[in-house]
């Protein structure tokens, strides 16, 4: 096994630049995922002046924007955040399903890596929960993720 040449993304995002896409929709969530994914980027490296949130009015608008945030060249990576949560029409599963293709588009077309911090619950309470309590915090999930993959990107 010694001599299996491994690949693998360091934790460090000093020198690298960051957009954090947001959802206005479900403002609540969203801003404790915003909250979550500055604090884990700044803890590792990442200093202010190269973050930038970009505000949207919902998951449907996230990935045009994503798309145009990518071709820009500005950012070494793009943290995608927001909430859908399941209501009473069929609404819920055609926005999700949109949002989380078109994001994952973008990240394939453009090269640019995109963390998934889209949270799609059956109820507000999922989504708390997945918001910094119970079942910790999606946002810090969706920019630890990204930051290795921009990480491993740099080294391929």
């Amino acid at each position: 096994m010694n001599q299996i040449k491994t690949i693998e993304g360091h934790f460090n995002a000093a020198d690298l630049k960051f957009a954090i896409l947001a959802a206005r929709f479900n403002d609540l969530i969203v801003e404790r995922l915003i909250s979550g994914a500055v604090d884990y980027l700044i803890r590792h490296g990442a200093s202010e002046e190269n973050l930038t949130i970009v505000r949207v009015p919902g998951a449907f608008e996230m990935p045009v924007v994503c798309k145009k945030l990518a071709a820009s060249g500005n950012y070494d990576g793009i943290v995608a955040l927001g909430a859908v949560i399941r209501g009473g029409t069929p609404h819920f599963d055609f926005v999700a399903n949109e949002a989380t293709k078109g994001l994952a588009h973008v990240s394939l077309e453009s090269g640019v890596p995109v963390g998934f911090g889209l949270l799609t619950t059956d109820n507000i309470e999922q989504a708390i929960e997945r918001a910094g309590t119970k079942a910790g915090n999606k946002g810090v999930e969706a920019a630890a993720a990204l930051l290795e993959t921009v990480r491993v990107l740099k080294l391929l």
